[in-house]
């Protein structure tokens, strides 16, 4: 099978964790160890999160104070290769010697009249207390957003219409190699009135990136993997049940937050719909059962109507 796993920003850092090497890599290590499991017999693509890199490293810019801090398209190339790198090399330290792997920066074009420039609401960075934030808000010019029970700065996140290096990674597939692309839900860039390309400032979701990824791939399956073991409802309730299996129209119907599980099951629905092929959402865990059909919750145009585990 072809399949495109989604890490979500567990895989590189646990919430509240300081954001050091150490600790990205050996969250990536776990994932790794997962994805390793699935390797024989399939080709593989890896997108990932990258939220809590791009927003330290905007603040580490912006402790520099000698030239302007970079855009956030470039520091998202920089964490796309950061990271890349790390999963190739934990990946690699986990696979025969043979096996070949390819970190593509990969640049994902959006709409300038998208409605997400006039509402930002893509967290990116770590979490702060609401003093915290409101400070940081006031001296920086950012928008930020409850998380939980803290706060965080958020910035547009325009949906993906073209991926650009969709060839190369083809390509590369072809060839048998591992493909770590899109992270980060891509490099945002748009053309400009004089019809070239350029950098934006904004973060696209990584779930919506790589559904369309696993679209244009024609993938067999789209992994969403997270820090839950299945999408819910009531989640946090009494009443919380895990979805085990349902169709894209009657799980949309069931309104997920957009900040959580939300852009998620978007992305699973509009793959599903779309391929008339399954993306489960689960646990990071569970990503070898997942593929083998008994974890998750499988979204799919094949069987209408709703089942809860």
């Amino acid at each position: 099978m072809r399949i495109v796993v989604a890490l979500g920003g567990n895989a590189l850092l646990r919430r509240g964790e300081p954001m050091t090497a150490d600790n990205q890599r050996a969250n990536i290590r776990i994932a790794t160890e997962q994805i390793a499991k699935i390797h024989s017999g399939n080709e593989l693509v890896i997108a990932h999160g990258n939220g809590p890199q791009v927003g330290l490293l905007s603040l580490q810019a912006a402790a520099y104070t000698s030239v302007s801090p970079y855009p956030l398209d470039v520091l998202g190339a920089e964490t796309e290769g950061m990271i890349g790198y790390i999963i190739e090399q934990e990946l690699g330290n986990l696979l025969d010697f043979e096996v070949p792997f390819a970190t593509l920066l990969t640049q994902v074009e959006v709409d300038a009249n998208d409605p997400a420039f006039k509402k930002p609401s893509k967290p990116i960075g770590p979490v702060y207390s609401q003093a915290e934030a409101e400070k940081l808000a006031a001296e920086k010019g950012w928008t930020i957003a409850p998380d939980g029970d803290k706060y965080r700065r958020v910035v547009a996140s325009p949906r993906p219409k073209r991926i650009f290096e969709i060839r190369p990674i083809q390509w590369l597939l072809e060839k048998g190699s591992i493909v770590i692309c899109a992270g980060g839900g891509g490099i945002p860039t748009m053309y400009g009135e004089d019809g070239k390309l350029r950098g934006i400032e904004a973060v696209i979701d990584k779930d919506l990136c790589s559904s369309l990824l696993a679209s244009q791939l024609e993938a067999d399956l789209l992994v969403i993997a997270t820090d839950v073991n299945a999408a819910f409802i009531d989640y946090g309730k009494p009443t919380q049940k895990a979805i085990s299996q349902a169709h894209p129209d009657d799980m949309e119907k069931l309104g997920f937050a957009a900040g959580s599980m939300g852009p998620k099951v978007q992305a699973a629905c509009e793959f599903a719909r779309q391929t008339g092929k399954t993306a489960v959402i689960g646990s990071l865990s569970d990503i070898e059962a997942i593929v083998q059909g008994t974890a998750g919750t499988r979204v799919s145009t094949a069987t209408p109507g709703i089942r809860y585990l």
